[in-house]
């Protein structure tokens, strides 16, 4: 499903719902990043530090494709994560541009880990009204993943799940 897609779907739904103004509506914090020029968002709870990317990794054999390898976050190793292949997106991304991407820290209920993005694009409060429910449409590897969509400066943002990306990883899917 492309960007276009989802913003089509988002803005139907949108303009099938009335504008409602509660100044006491609840909001959630999102870390808002890009993926193969696709837009994803963590909640902000799992999200416990941003890196700038730079930080040294040290590969690791026999590791599934998704890792990376291994890093030292303030004496603490921490394992480095790919999300493309998790996701099933290309990374067009080589090696030697890695320095322009972003590492977050995310911590899910079962497992904690740095998970490498494209380009982070903001942590922002957004009101709970505002993320809708998943299309039935969304291509079946990312139903699992995607607990909602919203839009975002223009942009359709998919919210992921970090426990089930995590609890797929650890079952050998990614």
């Amino acid at each position: 499903m492309s960007n276009s897609q989802l913003e089509q779907i988002l803005s139907q739904r949108q303009m099938h719902q009335q504008a409602i103004i509660d100044v006491d509506e609840p909001v959630i914090k999102l870390v808002i990043f890009s993926l193969d020029e696709q837009h994803f968002a963590f909640a902000g709870d799992a999200v416990k530090e941003v890196l700038p990317g730079t930080e040294a990794v040290f590969f690791v054999p026999g590791m599934p494709d998704s890792v990376e390898g291994v890093m030292n976050v303030r004496g603490d190793i921490e394992s480095l994560i790919q999300l493309h292949t998790l996701l099933q997106l290309p990374n067009i991304r080589e090696k030697s541009a890695l320095h322009l991407t972003s590492i977050l820290l995310a911590r899910g209920k079962q497992m904690r880990s740095g998970l490498r993005v494209d380009r982070l694009l903001d942590v922002v409060d957004i009101p709970q009204s505002q993320v809708q429910p998943p299309p039935d449409a969304l291509p079946e590897y990312l139903q699992t993943y995607v607990t909602g969509l919203l839009q975002f400066s223009g942009l359709a943002v998919a919210v992921l799940d970090i426990d089930a990306l995590f609890s797929a990883w650890q079952k050998g899917q990614g």
